[in-house]
């Protein structure tokens, strides 16, 4: 697969979108199967909020600004770290059918980090994405 072609994973959930949409956007909830340091989020364009991850003795200073919030439908943020190149995006697109909500997370930039990193390189991400969606926001949702 072509290194700029961005990374995609989906999921059905047999949940409302409105339950996907508070468990991507409130920080409370995101804290229990996404980042456990997030201080802060609101689904605001604009909003800015930042937090570290450690891995292999490196600190990994997120840097997110949201970019769409469309309740229930769409939230999106741009995705940096501090003291290493690259831009990213990532886009959760929930559409529900049925009190059951497919969400389709598009995660692209991934080219522009440093690829001598093993954090940034194209499968560690994808496989990182598949976690956070397809097992632990899952687990979150359907317990």
């Amino acid at each position: 697969m072509n290194a700029k072609q961005p990374i995609v994973v989906e999921e059905t959930y047999n949940v409302r979108a409105d339950e996907v949409w508070n468990a991507l956007t409130e920080q409370p909830k995101m804290i229990q199967w996404y980042f456990d340091n997030i201080p802060e989020f609101e689904a605001v364009v604009g909003f800015k909020t930042q937090f570290n991850v450690e891995s292999n003795g490196r600190d990994f200073l997120h840097l997110w600004e949201v970019t769409d919030a469309i309740p229930n439908k769409i939230i999106g943020y741009r995705w940096e770290y501090a003291n290493y190149a690259g831009k990213g995006h990532v886009n959760f697109e929930l559409s529900e059918k049925r009190n059951r909500t497919n969400l389709k997370l598009t995660a692209s930039g991934i080219d522009s980090f440093p690829q001598h990193i093993a954090e940034f390189k194209r499968e560690s991400c994808e496989d990182g994405w598949k976690y956070f969606i397809k097992l632990r926001l899952k687990e979150y949702l359907e317990p």
